[in-house]
């Protein structure tokens, strides 16, 4: 009895040692970013590695918001990637209401296209990309940068909602029809609301995948004035400049409003997950 009981002690030792050395090395990186961002010193080399063990200081985000045009970079991101989440719903969510409801020459082909189209990386595509834009004078713009993320989303976004709206009885869509709805009115007030967990789901990739991208903004945007969150805090540790606790600072505010989205919407967000995961 008495060696059960020692065992059991010891394995909860093990296990708690275990949970204990993963949460060090999960945590103490986010600690150090927080440190850093109110750390006195600039470079990473002078930024203790005990957490806080330098002092405190602010400076580094009143140099963010007076000495850089962060304000601007935080608004560039937030129009791309609200802009980018509306058009992907909109385009993939009518896309799939027309290959779930609707009988066509060429569906099937059509639905295979798109599906060999995501099989392809999209920097495969990005010489491709770089001159259409430019083509078009969608260089160094916001709406050129909207076009890029728009047009990855939407294949398998198609096919994603596509197959929820399969799951959605058509006895609905014959009761409206019997009322007197049109196609439009069926799509927007019978499948959107039936389907808004996966439309949620959607929403959110979709919002926070160009959030901070660098590849693609790094490709398309030029000004100063026009980039993003990414390529602006990134300019602060590069090969002639090391300004690690700034950067540290821009990064902290940056995760800011995504903590208090998810804790505000967290319990939306199990929802939409589970109802897209298990719809039948």
């Amino acid at each position: 009895m008495n060696h059960k009981k020692s065992s059991g002690v010891i394995n909860s030792f093990v296990v708690y040692i275990i949970f204990g050395i993963i949460s060090f090395f999960v945590l103490y990186p986010l600690v150090y970013v927080v440190s850093s961002a109110f750390s006195p010193g600039n470079s990473i080399a002078s930024v203790s590695i005990m957490p806080f063990g330098d002092g405190f200081t602010a400076k580094h985000f009143v140099h963010l918001f007076t000495e850089t045009q962060y304000g601007k970079w935080f608004m560039n991101t937030l129009i791309i990637a609200v802009c980018t989440s509306l058009s992907t719903i909109m385009i993939a969510s009518l896309g799939a209401y027309v290959f779930s409801r609707f009988r066509f020459v060429f569906k099937k082909s059509m639905l295979m296209s798109l599906l060999i189209l995501q099989i392809f990386p999209s920097f495969v595509g990005m010489v491709a990309i770089y001159v259409i834009l430019l083509r078009i004078g969608g260089l160094d713009t916001l709406w050129g940068l909207v076009l890029v993320y728009v047009a990855g989303n939407i294949p398998y976004n198609t096919w994603l909602v596509k197959n929820y709206m399969d799951t959605v009885s058509r006895s609905l869509d014959e009761a409206a029809r019997i009322d007197g709805a049109g196609h439009f009115r069926i799509y927007s007030t019978i499948i959107m609301p039936v389907a808004r967990p996966i439309i949620t789901f959607l929403g959110i990739t979709s919002f926070t995948a160009p959030w901070m991208d660098y590849i693609f903004p790094k490709m398309v945007l030029r000004s100063v004035e026009k980039q993003t969150l990414a390529l602006g805090l990134f300019s602060f540790v590069t090969d002639k400049k090391n300004d690690f606790t700034t950067f540290a600072a821009g990064s902290l505010i940056v995760a800011i409003p995504f903590i208090a989205f998810f804790i505000i919407t967290q319990k939306a967000m199990i929802t939409s997950f589970g109802g897209a995961a298990v719809k039948e």
